[in-house]
Parts: C-alpha cells; structure tokens; sequence
C-alpha cells in the first residue's frame, strides 16, 4: 500500500455491534458486525487507509455480570483484564469479518487488532468523582454489598442501582507508533478499543493498571487521530446525523456545525453526557489540534457522508 493513500480513524460505536439490546447474543453480534465491516471497507476500496477503534460498554457490562455469578466457584476479574478480554474478541471479529470482506472483493490487504494501552493522569480528577456508569442494574440490598467491596453505587433513575467509576482523560496511546508503523504497512488497525486499557505510572516509571475505570473512546480515538495526524476523523453512531433539540419537536438536523456552534450548542446542554457529548467534544479537540476533516454519522451512510451527501460535517 502507498503511504500517500489518506488516514481516516473510525470510531465505532456500541449500535455497531448490539443495535437491538433485545437480542444482545453472540450470532446477532457476528451479523452486526459483518453489516458495520461492509461499510468500513467501503472505506478501503475508496482508497483510504483506516484504523479502527470500537465500543466495549455492553460487553464489559456481560462479562462483569457472569465474574458475579461464577464468584462462588472461580476468581473474579479486574476491570483492566475486561478491557482487554473485550479488545480480544471484539478485534478478533472485527479482523476476520474484514478479512473475509477484503477477500471476497479481491483487495489484497489484512486487519490486524492491537492491544492498547492508554495512560492517564493518577492524580485525575475523575478518580476522586466517579460518573460512569457499569454493569447491570442491582437491587438496593445487592448495591449495599457492592458497596462493602468498595464500588461507588448511584440510583438510576427510579431503574435500580449501578457502579460508577472514573472516565480520566486520556494523555498517549501507549502502542501509537506500532499502530504508525502497521498503518504504513498498509494494514488494517484495530486499536484502542473501549478507549484503550487505562494505565499510570508508577513512582518508578513503571506502568500500571489505573484505579476502576474507563476511558471514553471518542476521545481516546480523536487523541490517536491527532498523534498519527490522520486526515479524518469519523465517528459512526446510532443516526445519520447530529440534531440539537433531539427529541423535542422542534428537533433540527445539522448538516454542518463549526467548532463554535458546537461549543454554543455543548454549554446549552444539546448533548446527553453519556452519548453525543463526548462525540462533540471529541470533534472539538481534533479540529482544535490541527486535524482536517471530521463527521459523524451511521454505518450505512459512511459512503455517501463521504461525498457530502449526508452526515455532519465539522470545521473550524
């Protein structure tokens, strides 16, 4: 592969892999996934370089839940070692639903999936202020035992109690310059997945796990986009396209936003914090750090988001 075809960095998001939470099983998973990967080597074939970072959330959520109910015969299992289990075999069918498109379009040309790690800040501030939430809704006396083991719990409104932990930011992608030099070889980069496994350092330099938490996998994918100064960064989600008033009736679709309207629409309170807010702010940082292009959309709009027939587009 020529290194002058353009990088984009793709950000898919959980729709992507569970898009009906009623049938979260793994053969609906698998045919998810073969739908997201068509488009993404649309990409390809258009002659773009890609990497590829995914969503972990629901799958974490699955694999907490059987450490829970397995507790009694096996040991439990560390946040850090989720994320990882999860960039296993969230890439493992990523890569071979590629490969397998790839071959039967003829292109010569592999994925490959990294594990990466992510360092943050110990002394973050989202440490000493969980917010995200985890895991499965839990009674009010299970919550209480969750709360003996050390687990901050909040109430969700009125649907039972979950675990929260830290959302840090994330300061360097610790595999960046072998996703650089795999993405210069012409393969197709499977990184940062679920944002990337949180890692400090430690007094000596050494690394670490970072205390439970998670970091959000848009910013996580606008800081990789930025490092390897890729020429796009685009985040796949549930719509077409981005609205302010979402929901209400008078919802307005955007087809292009600016970084000002953007932060003007983020201060106005137009983005849920646990969804389109941290795809803005990751659009933000990327603009704002010299990035060139930038869109959200959905899966089978990717192509025609491309051509400027759809999606939101970002700029300056």
């Amino acid at each position: 592969m020529s290194n002058e075809r353009p990088t984009a960095v793709v950000a898919i998001g959980g729709n992507s892999l569970i898009p009906d939470k009623t049938h979260p099983e793994i053969e609906y998973q698998w045919e998810a996934v073969h739908e997201t990967c068509k488009h993404l080597v649309d990409l390809v074939e258009n002659g773009w370089n890609i990497i590829i970072s995914h969503g972990n959330g629901p799958q974490v959520g699955f694999i907490l839940r059987r450490s829970e109910l397995a507790e009694a015969e096996v040991h439990t299992i560390g946040l850090d070692i989720i994320a990882g289990d999860t960039q296993g075999s969230i890439g493992y069918m990523i890569q071979l639903t590629i490969d397998n498109e790839l071959k039967n379009r003829g292109i010569d040309l592999k994925a490959v999936s990294i594990v990466t790690q992510v360092l943050v800040d110990k002394d973050d501030p989202g440490f000493q202020n969980p917010t995200k939430p985890i895991g499965a809704f839990l009674t009010e006396e299970r919550a209480t035992a969750f709360e003996k083991q050390g687990w901050r719990m909040v109430e969700d409104a009125g649907r039972g109690y979950r675990r929260v932990i830290a959302s840090p930011n994330p300061l360097e992608i610790v595999e960046e310059e072998a996703i650089k030099a795999m993405t210069k070889l012409g393969w197709i980069v499977i990184a940062v997945g679920g944002g990337g496994i949180p890692v400090i350092r430690d007094d000596n330099g050494e690394l670490r796990a970072a205390p439970p938490s998670v970091i959000d996998k848009d910013r996580a994918s606008a800081l990789l986009a930025e490092h390897l100064d890729a020429d796009m960064l685009l985040i796949s989600t549930a719509v077409e396209k981005v609205a302010i008033n979402f929901g209400k009736p008078n919802q307005q679709w955007l087809d292009h936003m600016n970084v000002a309207e953007a932060k003007k629409y983020l201060a106005e309170g137009h983005f849920a914090p646990g969804s389109m807010q941290p795809k803005i702010e990751a659009m933000i940082n990327f603009l704002e750090q010299g990035g060139k292009r930038a869109i959200i959309t959905n899966p089978p709009n990717i192509a025609r988001a491309l051509k400027g027939e759809t999606g939101t587009h970002f700029s300056l």
